[in-house]
């Protein structure tokens, strides 16, 4: 018994073995990395939509990126420069600030599996690098309260569609069952025709014989068929009996496994709203 995952119609796939949970990398300064200053300069004069997606999908998404997925991200960063201009951030914080996101995402996208924590954990290490001044670690462009309008932002917009950004942007999974049994006939069809035809070879000789002889060889051809015959049935009704009861044993395991999973899910999805109610609670306390 194996198990393996197999990918599913139009969605990409990983091995098994490099499914895992990743540690957040270490924050580092992302002051212009994505968006230049010819760029943010560009952003600052324009107030339309349109062009603004236009520099946002010019200086981020990739040529070679799927049209949906461009069409998903290029809502978020351009909801982000929206936001900052709400906020009144410069150049330096709008820049830095959607590079933060851009880095947050990608490192959620890299494992289907559930990774939360990681994913707070290190958008709240990015806003620590830009907000205190250590060079050359770290550097002060944000304030206590800035960071504290990002969170919230944050939280209420990427972290209340987690799960959506992961259904869209990783790989979809589906656990594949495989049963060999050592000893049993995986096809008995061949078998019983191989036995068919010795059984005709059999018939076909005692004609040429003469006819008495031919009367003998074939009251004892048909004899052994007929036990054959027994035989074949019974170890087919033996074979057809042992897959019905592996069959069923099987279906009850995955149907176990998949109320489970979704248990675990239900769980995750709540212990996330949990954590976001949380957060939101203790940044209205601060305020």
């Amino acid at each position: 018994m194996y198990f393996r995952f197999q990918r599913l119609p139009g969605r990409e796939m990983k091995p098994f073995e490099n499914i895992s949970v990743p540690q957040p990398p270490r924050a580092r300064v992302l002051l212009w990395t994505d968006l230049k200053n010819s760029d943010m300069e560009e952003i600052e004069k324009i107030n339309s939509i349109p062009e603004i997606e236009r520099i946002l999908c010019r200086a981020l998404l990739a040529s070679d990126a799927a049209q949906p997925k461009r069409r998903v991200l290029l809502e978020l960063y351009t909801n982000l420069v929206l936001f900052c201009k709400e906020q009144h951030f410069n150049r330096e914080q709008t820049s830095v600030l959607i590079s933060i996101i851009k880095t947050v995402h990608q490192f959620n996208t890299e494992t289907p599996l559930n990774n939360t924590d990681h994913c707070m954990t290190y958008c709240s290490e990015l806003l620590l690098c830009h907000s205190v001044r250590r060079p050359p670690f770290s550097t002060d462009l944000f304030s206590s309260e800035q960071v504290t309008q990002i969170l919230f932002y944050f939280i209420n917009t990427y972290m209340r569609h987690y799960f959506l950004y992961k259904c869209i942007f990783t790989p979809e999974v589906q656990l594949d069952i495989s049963l060999s049994y050592i000893g049993i006939l995986e096809n008995t069809n061949v078998e019983e025709t191989s036995q068919s035809e010795s059984v005709a070879d059999g018939e076909r000789q005692t004609e040429r014989e003469t006819e008495k002889d031919g009367e003998v060889q074939q009251s004892a051809a048909l004899e052994m068929k007929t036990t054959e015959t027994e035989s074949l049935k019974q170890g087919s009704s033996l074979n057809s009996e042992l897959r019905t009861i592996v069959q069923k044993e099987v279906r009850d395991e995955v149907m176990c496994l998949t109320s489970q999973l979704q248990q675990r899910l239900q769980d995750s999805a709540d212990q996330l709203n949990d954590a976001i109610s949380k957060l939101e609670t203790n940044i209205k306390v601060k305020k």
